[in-house]
């Protein structure tokens, strides 16, 4: 090997920083959201029975359709039911007449009774067959009115507004009264609930901020995160399942556009108020380890520490809320962890672009 140059020494080679991207904690107004996943129930649900039984004639609505409360949604054979009326209409005619012709017997032994020409006893069975007459006139026209319902029965309308399920038996079917399945079930669908559950921890947070105003709700339908709808928290159960250590909310939401379907799943998210001056960071840099949540921190000498801190449960998706162990300004990474180690050296490299560039100052 030949000798070195005269006047000139070789350097030890530089050893180069792991590429990182980071970004500064910072001091802003957030909102305090509780995030869960809920399911879509109708406002009311009803299954048509029918209160008598015979065949259906005439099914008046489609499978599916909106029906209004009131709307014909059946009519089952009537002609047994006029039958019954038009024999019951008779029977009490005919009791009536007994009745009439009763009443004025006892009305003429009470005369003779007063002029001691009839016997206390005949008049007595003269008055107590005019009160059994008046009696069997009052069941009659139960007996009557009862008919009269059985007759309205045979046209059974819609409880309430709403969307039909499918048909569950159809025109031709002879159906039992009061004791058979349903027809059809009807869902009220505008307004409508989102159910979702919250950790019992929360509760006490939930209770504070109903006391002062009311909750908003948004629901976000998957593929139209974009648009989501507010509604209200409107019920708190009374009880937390001891099973998952959870307990139950609703809220409401106006439906006009049918967004939202019972049954449908969606991501629900509870306001509760608005923390002034939290401290957040992007919520990549929040890493998970042995010893809880940690963030990378970037030191002056571009050095990292492994930082522990505390986050607010229920953060988004984009930024974290830091509650303990982080103050703002203070840099943390967000992109590069996996090749660090505390004490590393860090080489800073731009944020990438909405479409994976370098983003542009």
């Amino acid at each position: 090997m030949g000798p070195l140059a005269c006047g000139t020494k070789r350097e030890p080679p530089r050893s180069a920083g792991v590429p990182v991207v980071a970004a500064a904690a910072l001091h802003k107004d957030v909102q305090v959201q509780l995030r869960a996943i809920g399911v879509v129930e109708p406002l009311t649900t009803v299954a048509v029975k029918p209160q008598v039984g015979g065949v259906i004639t005439i099914v008046h609505f489609a499978e599916g359709s909106y029906v209004a409360a009131g709307d014909l949604l059946f009519t089952i054979d009537p002609r047994p039911y006029e039958a019954v009326l038009q024999q019951a209409e008779g029977t009490l005619a005919k009791d009536e007449a007994s009745l009439r012709n009763g009443q004025a017997e006892a009305q003429r032994g009470e005369s003779l009774f007063t002029q001691q020409i009839l016997s206390k006893e005949s008049y007595d069975q003269l008055r107590s067959s005019a009160d059994a007459l008046e009696a069997t006139v009052r069941a009659d026209r139960a007996a009557l009115e009862r008919a009269r319902l059985d007759l309205e029965f045979c046209t059974i309308r819609s409880p309430i507004e709403g969307r039909t399920g499918s048909l569950l038996l159809h025109q031709g079917n002879f159906v039992k009264g009061i004791d058979g399945g349903p027809l059809v079930i009807i869902n009220r669908t505008d307004p409508i609930f989102v159910s979702f559950t919250i950790p019992e921890q929360r509760l006490p947070e939930v209770r504070a901020a109903l006391v002062s105003h009311r909750l908003g709700v948004d629901a976000l339908v998957t593929g139209e995160e974009s648009r989501p709808l507010r509604g209200e928290l409107s019920f708190l159960d009374n009880a937390v399942d001891r099973g998952t250590g959870t307990i139950r909310l609703k809220a409401t939401f106006a439906n006009a556009e049918k967004r939202l379907w019972p049954g449908q799943f969606v991501n629900a998210r509870l306001t509760l108020g608005t923390r002034a001056g939290a401290v957040v960071i992007p919520s990549p840099a929040v890493q998970t380890g042995q010893a809880g949540t940690f963030v990378f921190l970037i030191k002056p000498d571009l050095t990292v520490e492994a930082r522990t801190v505390v986050v607010e449960a229920g953060s988004g998706e984009e930024e974290t809320v830091v509650t303990k162990g982080l103050q703002g300004g203070e840099q943390v990474v967000t992109d590069g962890q996996l090749r660090l180690v505390p004490g590393a050296k860090v080489e800073l490299k731009p944020a990438p672009g909405p479409e994976g560039g370098e983003a542009k100052s």
